[in-house]
């Protein structure tokens, strides 16, 4: 569609690895929404990082979207940040009609903006306060970053409703709910047999290996579990060799462990055909491995809090000990036409994940930055004490079950980053 000047808006992506997306959600999220704006007629400035000892010269240009390349830090404490730093002082030299910035952990950076009168939006992404990898100096420093953005933002986006939640009993502050696409793919089974696997053969796990994602949870759960059909693992973490020790201890001969997986066609197929999905991740927002899986047809069963049951509702089964995970095995293989009814019922969820849609949020967004049509005045970005500071809390919790749900409504109203070694439905 032709577009007039005066309809064309100039947005800069800061804060992520940049595109071609190859790692995580919010890669994934720059390079399918920025495209599709590109497309519009919009100018999208994507900030990259340059990849140490790389030969080749970077491109300039990737899908309509402009380029720039900087380097970062190569400490993990502050690979994100330094990059970041280095983003927002060429945006200075460089400026756009607005800017988003992902990741809460570069809120420091947020007032530079503002002096410069550039209009900004900070995705917060989940809470990273709560993951068990980070010492209490980062976990500190997450929970400051926090009220750095409420404060320092023109507006703030949330991936989930149970981030908007949190976001609104923390801070009183209001967010702009824009989820992640989800894929609908049907990419065909011939890989599976070079896995030594066949369709409907198997039980999925896809997850980077840290606590709070709870693989050890599923592992033992199936271990204990009575399962005919084998766990396929996919996904590791190098800097959690404790817990993936943990892990493969509590694994039996049945256990399948297959490593980070970059071959997508292959990952594609494994989501499409396993008998069920298992995913344990409960300190996010919306997951790109979850809606992955419900794009491919995958029956889920998932670990109980208000993130996952936004995204799989009716369709799918939830767990929270690894009781239950031997208890909906058990459910899975005894009722297999019913289990691929929910398949198909998540394939018709995912629907309401579309990039299309997505990508009309972030341009009325970018409007809205660019005419200043924002709060004038902020949130104090003072914190009040919320379930997710309890010692077992999390936002969105929600009451242990050991059968399908029906319909859940939504909640009412590593370095600062995520692990680069792996692909992004694997974190």
């Amino acid at each position: 569609m032709d577009r007039s000047s005066t309809d064309r808006v100039s947005i800069a992506l800061v804060g992520t690895r940049g595109v071609p997306a190859r790692y995580g959600g919010f890669e994934t999220a720059v390079e399918e929404v920025g495209r599709r704006l590109a497309d519009r007629g919009h100018r999208v400035v994507v900030y990259c990082r340059t990849a140490p000892g790389a030969q080749e010269v970077p491109p300039a240009e990737h899908l309509g979207m402009e380029l720039v390349h900087l380097p970062a830090a190569r400490r993990r404490s502050l690979e994100t940040l330094s990059h970041t730093a280095l983003s927002v002082r060429h945006l200075l030299a460089h400026r756009t009609d607005a800017a988003i910035v992902f990741n809460a952990a570069n809120a420091p950076l947020l007032p530079a903006l503002r002096a410069a009168r550039i209009p900004v939006a900070t995705h917060v992404d989940g809470l990273e306060w709560r993951r068990a990898k980070w010492g209490p100096a980062g976990r500190r420093y997450y929970r400051v970053a926090e009220s750095l953005a409420v404060r320092w933002s023109d507006v703030l986006i949330a991936d989930a409703e149970g981030i908007a939640e949190y976001y609104r009993e923390a801070f009183a502050a209001p967010t702009t709910l824009l989820t992640y696409g989800a894929p609908l793919i049907a990419p065909g089974a011939d890989r599976l047999a070079g896995a030594g696997l066949e369709p409907g053969g198997y039980h999925l796990v896809v997850a980077r290996f840290e606590p709070e994602n709870h693989v050890d949870v599923i592992v033992e759960g199936y271990a204990a579990s009575d399962a005919a059909k084998p766990l396929v693992v996919v996904g590791s973490a190098p800097y959690a060799d404790e817990y993936t020790r943990r892990v493969h201890a509590l694994a039996d001969e049945r256990v399948r462990f297959l490593g980070g997986v970059w071959d997508q066609e292959l990952l594609d197929q494994l989501y499409a055909h396993c008998a069920t999905y298992l995913h344990g991740h409960s300190v996010g927002g919306t997951n790109p491995s979850l809606l992955r899986a419900i794009g491919a047809g995958a029956a889920v069963t998932a670990f109980d809090v208000d993130f996952n049951r936004e995204v799989v509702r009716d369709s799918g089964r939830f767990f929270r000990t690894p009781q239950d995970v031997a208890r909906q095995l058990a459910a899975v293989e005894a009722d297999p036409e019913g289990t691929r009814r929910a398949g198909e019922r998540a394939r018709v969820l995912a629907r309401r994940y579309d990039w299309d849609e997505v990508a009309d949020g972030y341009e009325r967004l970018a409007r809205r930055l660019a005419a200043r049509d924002v709060p004038r005045r902020r949130p104090s970005g003072r914190r009040t004490p919320t379930d997710a500071d309890s010692p077992a809390g999390r936002p969105g919790t929600a009451t242990p079950t050991a059968d399908v749900v029906p319909l859940h409504p939504p909640a009412r109203s590593r370095p600062w980053g995520h692990d680069e070694h792996l692909p992004a439905a694997q974190q």
